[in-house]
């Protein structure tokens, strides 16, 4: 695994989102052997709802008692699986993957479901991620005589599961469990069950539904309504969840299990529907703007949010504030995150094409604009830029998270070190280059306010504090 994050989050090859963080994926998984339902149709519409997790790949396999198929591809996952697809994908159970490349690069092999047959028969693995060693693992693999095909740390996992067949497929999989280190949310599909396992710390989210008598599991809580799934519970950190024909067994292989939660799952990775590990995440965007009002109250005229992650929040700030929410900020919601500008002044002009300003709304205005994150600044200042030049008098930006000063090895593309505006300026000089009057971040202290929970949160992008040791600084 390479832990020099993927070329094109900083070479310039990408638009709006290019200045956010990255998610690796989601996963979704389904066991129905009792109700016979459509497994394939429902991952896919599992997947559907959790395509904002990961635009650049998208597949499913599914085991039918004989044999195990997958269907995937590089794209979008309308773009992937068709009536005719699905319709070939037959089985009684099935998981679903999106991808988005943090580990290993964004080409077809790296595409997952990964499938593989060995001495307990057919399995196949989705993964969302990243294992710190990996490559210590892959090394070790590598001299035993193992052979890789991809470049994914998923293929690591997959191999060390196959090594110890002779165990069992459980007992593999927990000693697989305890031998890497990293975030991981895992679903895993074999002949006979479907497995879901959550890191020690939970830093990635995994939940578990039931649909009559079949149980699923999905990153997301949104995931489980899309499909029909009554909500059941979160995965425990450092838990092993075996769903088979004699229901669900539960089994922790962490001895060190904490819940330490990616505080950016609420700030900006998950979709506002979602609840993760009891806290709403709407909810806690809408606190954020609540607490962005009491620590940096300023005379405006409108509230505007920044399409999506920050509409929760403007909604917050205005309702705390009294002054007026209106739209001023329209997002082109047909170009994904994948977006391609190829060169750096097109990659900045091109926020114009994912978003544009009503510029009626804001003529004149004194605007207090609202964001969840702001990583490199130059779509913070781009934003600024286009509500000035649409008339805005004043334009006061307001961030519902800390400054972020440290990259993440957890599942997160995120620049260096030496590229994070916050690791160079402090607040006051960041305003003064994205050219806003105003700018002010939430603190550590009142990010943890909104998510109001007495367990803990991975907030190392921010303070350098990660759960797990870091492999490298840069």
């Amino acid at each position: 695994m390479d832990f020099k994050f993927k070329a094109s989050s900083y070479d310039g090859y990408e638009c709006y989102d290019e200045d956010k963080f990255h998610d690796e994926c989601g996963v979704y998984g389904i066991y129905s052997k009792k109700d016979n339902l459509d497994v394939a149709k429902r991952t896919y519409y599992g997947l559907y709802a959790l395509q904002h997790r990961g635009q650049e790949s998208a597949g499913i396999a599914t085991f039918d008692g004989s044999d195990m198929n997958c269907h995937k591809d590089m794209g979008l996952v309308s773009e992937i699986f068709s009536k005719k697809t699905l319709k070939e994908l037959k089985g009684y159970g099935a998981i679903g993957h999106v991808r988005y490349s943090t580990a290993g690069g964004s080409s077809l092999k790296n595409a997952q479901p990964l499938m593989g047959k060995f001495k307990l028969g057919n399995i196949a693995i989705a993964h969302n991620g990243n294992l710190t060693n990996a490559d210590i693992i892959k090394e070790l693999l590598e001299e035993s005589g193992c052979m890789f095909q991809t470049s994914t740390d998923t293929e690591v996992i997959i191999n060390l599961i196959s090594r110890g067949a002779k165990k069992g497929i459980l007992q593999s999989v927990i000693d697989s469990m305890q031998a890497i280190k990293g975030s991981f949310a895992i679903v895993i599909l074999t002949e006979n069950e479907l497995i879901g396992v959550r890191d020690p710390y939970g830093i990635r989210p995994l939940c578990l539904g039931k649909i009559n008598e079949s149980y699923v599991l999905a990153s997301e809580s949104c995931a489980l309504n899309a499909t029909g799934a009554e909500f059941i519970r979160d995965v425990e950190p450092g838990e092993v969840v075996v769903i088979n024909e004699e229901g669900v067994k539960s089994i922790k292989f962490g001895e060190k299990s904490k819940l330490a939660t990616c505080s950016f799952e609420y700030i900006y990775f998950a979709r506002p529907d979602s609840v993760i590990d009891g806290i709403s995440v709407n909810n806690s965007r809408y606190k954020a703007g609540i607490k962005l009002y009491e620590v940096a109250p300023v005379e405006a005229d409108i509230v505007v949010g920044v399409p999506d992650s920050g509409m929760s929040a403007a909604m917050g700030y205005a309702k705390a504030s009294g002054i007026p929410i209106d739209m001023a900020l329209i997002k082109n919601k047909y170009i994904g995150r994948t977006f391609i500008a190829p060169t750096q002044e097109e990659r900045e002009a091109s926020v114009n094409v994912k978003l544009n300003v009503i510029k009626e709304n804001v003529f004149g205005k004194r605007v207090v604009l609202i964001d969840d994150s702001i990583v490199r600044g130059t779509t913070s200042k781009r934003l600024v830029t286009m509500l000035k030049e649409a008339g805005a008098s004043e334009v006061h930006f307001r961030v519902c998270s800390p400054m972020v000063k440290y990259p993440c090895y957890y599942g997160i593309d995120i620049p260096y070190r030496s590229q994070l505006i916050g690791e160079k300026m402090n607040e006051k000089e960041i305003g003064e280059v994205i050219g806003a009057d105003s700018l002010v971040y939430l603190s550590k202290e009142n990010l943890l306010e909104c998510l109001d929970s007495d367990h803990g949160f991975c907030c190392g992008c921010f303070d350098g504090e990660y759960p797990i040791s870091a492999p490298v600084k840069f």
